[in-house]
């Protein structure tokens, strides 16, 4: 069953409100929506970039029901956090399985053993990354927890959005390809804008860059991205 479904069987629905990450895709606030519920924005764990429950017990109200928060770029939610804000306030806890899974559970064994090796490819992948690039902040991984590596995020120190932005165009002019992860925050898009400040997920919108971390990624070719992120330097003028 998929999120709305889930959320529909569970009797969340008309008047009913769930909260939800706006530093996402908007596939969650849509599945609340398809259930008859209102979606509500909670912040962001900075390290993890999925719902921080403190945040998330900032946004209950009388009318809250379900808590759907969604793993991103291969990092877990944090289950123990989101499940304790849950029993002090009565709410159900629907992780939102989209498109950031890797089907990790399939039945077939011959696909199962492929998808980790992709996994043990990647998370090495970012080892080497970790352990050589200085120009950007590197990934954080939760205790405990295991990173998937779906996308490979880092953080453009300097001055927000010009700097990050600066930056992703001079790696693409050494050929290294890149994408802004998250280019808007769900409650500044148009078809669920909310007059409201999230901080961490604000300064992740101006700060974040996915890098490539492909599982068929060669030595040289991770060599290529930490030289051209490190001979940058983390800052450069908005024209270059």
């Amino acid at each position: 069953m998929g999120t709305a479904e889930l959320l529909t069987a569970a009797g969340v629905g008309s008047g009913a409100e769930a909260i939800v990450p706006s530093y996402a895709t908007t596939e969650a606030a849509e599945a609340v929506r398809a259930a008859g519920a209102l979606p509500v924005f909670a912040d962001i764990d900075p390290r993890s970039y999925c719902l921080d429950p403190a945040a998330v017990t900032r946004a209950v109200t009388s009318r809250t029901a379900a808590i759907v928060p969604v793993p991103l770029f291969g990092h877990p939610v944090d289950h123990a956090g989101l499940r304790a804000v849950a029993r002090a306030h009565g709410l159900l806890v629907i992780e939102h399985d989209g498109s950031d899974q890797d089907g990790s559970d399939q039945d077939d064994p011959a696909e199962h053993d492929a998808t980790r090796a992709s996994l043990a490819a990647r998370q090495a992948n970012a080892a080497y990354l970790d352990a050589r690039l200085t120009g950007v902040l590197t990934p954080a991984t939760g205790p405990g927890a295991e990173h998937r590596y779906h996308s490979y995020v880092v953080r453009v120190p300097g001055n927000g959005r010009p700097d990050r932005d600066a930056f992703a165009r001079a790696l693409r002019a050494r050929g290294v390809r890149c994408r802004v992860p998250v280019q808007t925050p769900v409650h500044r898009t148009p078809a669920f804008r909310r007059e409201l400040w999230l901080e961490e997920t604000e300064r992740a919108a101006d700060e974040c860059l996915a890098l490539p971390i492909g599982a068929g990624m060669t030595r040289r070719e991770l060599q290529r991205v930490v030289s051209a992120c490190n001979a940058l330097g983390g800052l450069l003028p908005m024209a270059a």
